[in-house]
């Protein structure tokens, strides 16, 4: 009976260890498939209903749930593609100043706008004086989690260096905290932002071989770090 009990405990273990990777990412899927249906479907719904009147049968088919949900899919993703490309060129980007000055005359909504635009670009940009990525004593002195610097600041009593660090939640990366460390507490790596995200989504299940624990990737080595090197 010990032995039965056993066997199952680590059958039923790995069909979990098997399953959970499989259904962390279908919801995620499923998450950006609903979310470019809801943005494409009422194209595709609408299109259909152009056509029924010259070609019936081909419009149910267009309104088919599953054929509907493809081809909006294809369209959205032609189209971020499209706006891509135009925000690349000279009118692309004067039509997106105009439209972030009209956004910006808009209450309430300038302030969610310009705040989500802004974390986009810093994620984009190395901040001063410190990586990417980086560790923090989170949620007590003890632990450490991966954070991303946003930006730095300095204490306008003390001059300290300070740096504002997102941290990111497992295995959803789209919430988390904003914490606001000195930046000598803050441990540099030389992860980089795809390993790092990898690290959170996963769980810590996939990472790198290494990573600087207590000392920060770019601090200067120890005499005897440069004679073993």
């Amino acid at each position: 009976m010990r032995s039965i009990l056993s066997s199952v405990r680590k059958y039923v273990l790995a069909g979990v260890l098997t399953i959970v990777p499989i259904w962390v990412t279908w919801l995620i899927f499923e998450f950006l498939l609903e979310l470019l249906t809801n943005l494409g479907g009422p194209v595709v719904a609408w299109f259909a209903n152009g056509l029924r009147p010259y070609a019936p049968s081909l419009s149910d088919w267009l309104i088919h749930p599953w054929f509907q949900s493809a081809i909006a899919v294809v369209l959205i993703l032609v189209s971020f593609y499209l706006i891509g490309w135009l925000a690349a060129q000279v009118v692309g980007r004067r039509l997106i100043a105009m439209f972030d000055a009209v956004m910006d005359r808009i209450p309430i909504v300038h302030t969610i706008y310009g705040a989500v635009k802004t974390f986009l670009e810093a994620l984009q940009q190395k901040p001063d004086g410190v990586q990417r990525v980086v560790l923090i004593d989170f949620p007590s002195p003890e632990m450490k989690t991966v954070g991303f610097v946003t930006r730095t600041l300095v204490d306008d009593d003390t001059g300290r260096e300070l740096a504002a660090v997102y941290v990111p939640t497992t295995p959803n990366p789209t919430s988390g905290y904003l914490e606001i460390v000195p930046l000598d507490k803050v441990t540099s790596t030389n992860w980089t932002m795809d390993e790092a995200m990898t690290f959170i989504i996963s769980g810590g299940a996939v990472a790198p071989e290494s990573m600087n624990y207590d000392k920060s990737a770019d601090a200067p080595k120890e005499p005897s770090q440069l004679k073993d090197s």
